[in-house]
Order: C-alpha cells, then structure tokens, then sequence
C-alpha cells in the first residue's frame, strides 16, 4: 500500500520504458513466431522425409507454440505496466498540487498526511490570533453526502460546523479549511493510488511461467486467464467498449488508424476477439489476433475433454425376473453430465485441427500464407473466416460461402474446396497475387427442412456485407482488388440476400457465382447489382438437380427462378460436376470455369 510519499517519489517512466522493453520481446516473439511457420518449416518439409522430417515438424511446432506464448504474456505484462503507470499519473499530480498549496501556504504535510496549519485569524472577543492546527484529511472530502458515517465531520471540524467557525467567537482561523481541504486532497491522491495499485499487483503476480522449454494446454490456458484478470484490473485504461461496435467499416478503420503501435498492440493484446473480428482493419492485425483466441480456445477445450471420465461399462444391465436390459444408473447420470458436451468438444476439436493444419503450413509449401479473421467455436456451430493468401494485397479475391449443413466440426472439407479454387486460380495468372477465403459466419441450416426458411439468410447477409465492405476498406477502394463472391448451396441464398444490404456502398463484388444454388431471392440476374455479365451459375447433376429443383419449389428465387435457368439472364458455365459436392475436384472443367472467373479471364470460360 503506497504512501503519500511514495506515490510523490515513483517515477512513472520506469514503469512505461519497462513496458517498452516487455513490448519488444512480444512483438520479437510474434516475428520469431512468423519465422519458424513460414521459413523454418518450409525448409524442412522440402529437404527432409521420414520420421526424422516428422520429428523435426514436431520440435519446430512447439517452438512456433512457445513464441505464441511469449507474445501473448509479455504483450500483457507491457499493457499492465503501460495501465499501471497511465492511471497512477492522475492521482500523482493530485497529490502534487496538494503539496505544492501547502508549501505556498506555509502548512507543515506530516508523514500521516494530516497537515499541520498556523494561527490566524482573530479572536472577535480578546483580539488575540486564533490558535493554529492540525487537519486529519478523508479521501471523500469533509462534507462529501456519500461519505460513510464514519467519516462525516473529520478533521478537527464537526459536520455541523463550517470549517474555521467556533460557536460564539465569530470569526474563525481562515487556514483551517485550507489545511482541510489539502488533507482532504492528499488523503484521496493516497487512496486512488491504492486502489490502482491493489488492481494491478493482482495481475502482475500471477503474469509468471512455468520453468521449462514445453508450453503446454495448461500455460494457454493461464494465458486466457491472465487475459481476463487484466481486462478487469485495466478496464480505465484500455476498455472494450473503446472497440467500434455496429459502426461502418470506414469508422473501424479510422479508429484503428487513429491509435498508435503501442496501443494496437495493447487492444490486440487484451481483446483480441474483438479485434480479430473487427472489418475493415488489416488481415495481419486480425490474423495475430485470432490466432491467440484459437490457440488458448483450442488449449481450453483440451484440457475439457481429457477430464471428462470414460463412459461407465456396462451400459445396459439386467432389470426383473424376466432378465430384461435397461440402462445402469451410473451410465444415465454420466450420459446426461457428459455425453452432449463431450459430442461438442470432440466436434469442435475435429475442426479446429484441420484449421490448424492449414494454418500451419507455411508459405513455399504450395499455398501461400494462411489469415485466420474470424473464429468461435461455440456460436451456433462455430464461426471460421480463413484466407489462403492475404486479400488485402491480393489482384483477384474470391470469397466462398457455404452452404446447408456447414458446421466447425466439418470445416475441413470447406477449406479443401477453397484451397483447390486457389491452386487453380493461382495456376491461371501465375504472375498475380490470389486470395481465396472460406467465409463461414452465419448460422447455417442444419438439415433440408431448415434449409426452406428464410431466415438464415436474412441473418448472415448483413454479416457477409459488412465483411466485403470492410476487406474493401483494407484493400484501399473498390479498384485495388478483382473481388469474386461464390455461394454455394444455401450460401448463394446468403449471396444474393447480401446484394440487397446497403445498396449505397456499390456492388456486393465484381463477379457472383453461384454454384448449385437453390435461388438467390431475385429474379433475375440485373437484381444483384454487378450486371448481369457478371453473374455466373453452374449446376450439377445427381442430388443437385434435386436441391436447385427443390429450392425453386420452395421460393427461394423470386418468380421461381432459379440461377440456372436461362431467363435468369446470368451466365450458365459448363460443369462436369456428378452431384452437389463435386464442383471442386481438380482437373475437372467446373473447376477450371470458376478458377477462371475468380481471375477474370472471363473469356476463357466455357459456357453451357
């Protein structure tokens, strides 16, 4: 608990060159981070086979695990000590100010904080200078009304006497109610310096790592721990209200411009959830971020899942005379504590992995640099936006939106398909950047009677239209990337629906394909806003005829069309595709068309 003296004598600039010094090994460890995933890595998956290849990944990957730790807690251990010394500054120059009236006062501060005041005044009966004093200060002021009782009428003055005033006298001795109120001044400096450092030696003490080379699931999840402490303890210093929410992407963007490195880093450090999945701000910055939700969520559900005790044997057992089965009781109570949330960690786990794999393969290997921009497992059936290749730097950007049935727990089948619609775009324009993002954040029909409503759509279009605003915003304008928008299923719903949000911000995208799409809830092709040369469908045969022919019945294309019919007005493009799922095999001419779109050779692509 810091003195009045102490808190005159701290020299703030320690704490914040300290902060300075935390500050430059995190963003050390995030560059030696970068370094291993996308040089180290590379060069060993390219010279090196077998298990000594395998074991060398492994020692490689938890290098790369130990530098994400090391950014996360010495990124937090800078904004504690930048918190620390930020909110200590107002109540040191209160205190300042106290001392520096007192001494022109010519009162004596004692080491308690009382202040110890001379005679003046007169006497109005004897003539004679009223007698000096000594002033006890409240850190809630003398006549505060949301002062405790206890501390009404403190320092040498009752309550119901103004400061300086004897009954019967008169006059009063002037430097009393200034000494009060110094005291009253020093006492609440004292007492707000207190309650910051009692806040933030909270955190501090528990910013501190095992002894060892290994991070494990247990030090990420103390780091999310830590994360939280320190959101509470900093919350006057850097809070998450500051973070724009429901604003434009060009306001995003303005906010984040208007900060500086360090508190980028301090924001990213402390909230990055929100910052990850804030639109319009650089893919770098969303990416760092969303790594450290996915890294400590991933280590979280982990430890869950390895505590869940195994299911109790036997299941069933012998009920009556008659020998009949039922279900033992220990297997009931452990099926209705466990079973529902052990489905879900293995499913999310499922899914994170396969993110995982691709987040680690580094940039040489065949595919370029992956951007995790947006991840939560547990909204609805998970959130993931991942681009292959950094769409703010990109010539030709397409994003894909999934359809009915996307789930976390499935995800890896959507990232292969973004993944092939890369290497084919990438193959056609060799000498141009290319970014292909799997945008997967909205809550998708479950099943084909969910897929009929609406409702799903209406939802996630805002979403996605907010999301091509804000990697508009990052790109620099509407002219600095080729941008392709490709729906698949119900995604080319989600499509469509976003074409009619915020008509004002101009085309949803260059290009619009539509890939088995049950209806885009327009008539026709013109209705989507980027012209009718750029809208393009493609449809397969098997069960896709069923749900294009399905959603045609159903109303999800106004007038009951569909993008596939001629009068639709779009572009119909060959496709060799056997059913609903098979529109992104390689070699394939479907593959090839949209490769082709997505790169704007539009000339190349074959129609039917």
């Amino acid at each position: 608990m810091p003195t009045w003296q102490q808190l005159r004598d701290v020299k703030l600039n320690e704490y914040t060159d300290a902060a300075d010094g935390w500050g430059k090994v995190s963003s050390r460890s995030n560059a030696d981070k970068d370094r291993v995933d996308n040089e180290m890595l590379a060069r060993i998956r390219k010279s090196q086979e077998g298990k000594a290849a395998e074991a060398a990944e492994a020692d490689l990957d938890q290098l790369a695990r130990n530098y994400q730790y090391l950014h996360t807690e010495c990124g937090l251990v800078r904004t504690a000590l930048n918190g620390l010394a930020a909110e200590l500054a107002a109540p040191q120059k209160k205190l300042k100010q106290a001392l520096e009236d007192a001494e022109n006062l010519k009162f004596t501060v004692h080491a308690d904080g009382s202040v110890e005041y001379p005679a003046g005044g007169e006497n109005l009966i004897d003539k004679k200078p009223i007698p000096g004093g000594t002033a006890n200060g409240s850190q809630f002021g003398l006549f505060s009304p949301t002062a405790p009782p206890m501390y009404q009428g403190q320092g040498n003055s009752p309550l119901l006497n103004p400061p300086g005033l004897y009954p019967g006298l008169g006059g009063g001795n002037p430097n009393q109610a200034k000494a009060q109120a110094v005291a009253n001044a020093i006492a609440a400096a004292v007492h707000e310096a207190n309650e910051i450092d009692g806040r933030y030696s909270g955190v501090l003490r528990h910013l501190k790592a095992d002894p060892g080379l290994k991070v494990e699931n247990k030090d990420l999840a103390d780091a999310a721990a830590d994360t939280k402490r320190l959101q509470d303890a900093a919350g006057k210093y850097v809070a998450a209200s500051d973070i724009p929410q429901g604003r434009s992407t060009e306001e995003n963007a303005k906010w984040w411009n208007g900060l500086t490195q360090e508190q980028r880093d301090e924001y990213a450090t402390l909230f990055p959830a929100s910052v990850g999945a804030l639109d319009g701000i650089p893919s770098t910055v969303r990416d760092d971020a969303n790594r450290m939700v996915f890294a400590e969520s991933k280590a979280k559900y982990e430890i869950e899942l390895a505590g869940i005790p195994p299911e109790p044997k036997p299941k069933l057992v012998s009920y009556g005379a008659r020998g009949g089965m039922v279900y033992s009781q220990k297997w009931l109570d452990w099926h209705h504590k466990y079973e529902g949330r052990q489905a879900d960690l293995k499913g999310w786990l499922h899914g994170m992995n396969a993110i995982e794999s691709r987040l680690e393969r580094p940039a040489g290997s065949g595919m370029p640099e992956a951007y995790l921009l947006k991840f939560d497992a547990e909204k609805d059936d998970g959130r993931v936006i991942l681009a292959n290749g950094n769409p703010d730097t990109a010539d030709h950007t397409a994003v894909y939106v999934p359809g009915t049935k996307t789930k976390l727990s499935d995800i890896e089948g959507d990232l292969g398909r973004t993944d092939a619609l890369w290497s084919q775009t990438n193959g056609l324009v060799p000498n141009q950047s290319v970014s292909t993002i799997t945008w997967f954040d909205y809550n998708a029909p479950n099943d084909i009677p969910a897929a009929t409503l609406n409702k799903y759509g209406e939802e996630g279009a805002p979403t996605l239209r907010q999301f091509m605003n804000g990697m508009e915003t990052a790109q620099g304008g509407p002219d600095r990337s080729h941008t392709t928008v490709m729906g698949h299923s119900y995604g080319s719903t989600v499509a469509g629906m976003a074409t009619q949000q915020d008509r004002g911000a101009g085309p949803l995208a260059d290009d619009i394909i539509a890939v088995g799409s049950p209806g885009m809830q327009v008539e026709h092709a013109s209705d989507l806003g980027v012209g009718k040369e750029h809208v393009w469908a493609m449809g397969g045969d098997g069960d896709d005829v069923l749900v294009r022919q399905g959603g045609r019945l159903v109303g999800h294309g106004e007038g009951f069309t569909i993008p596939t019919d001629k009068g639709f007005g779009g572009n119909i493009m060959a496709s060799d595709a056997k059913d609903h799922g098979d529109f992104w095999v390689p070699g394939r001419n479907s593959l090839f068309n949209q490769g082709a779109v997505i790169a704007g050779l539009h000339d190349k692509v074959t129609l039917d």
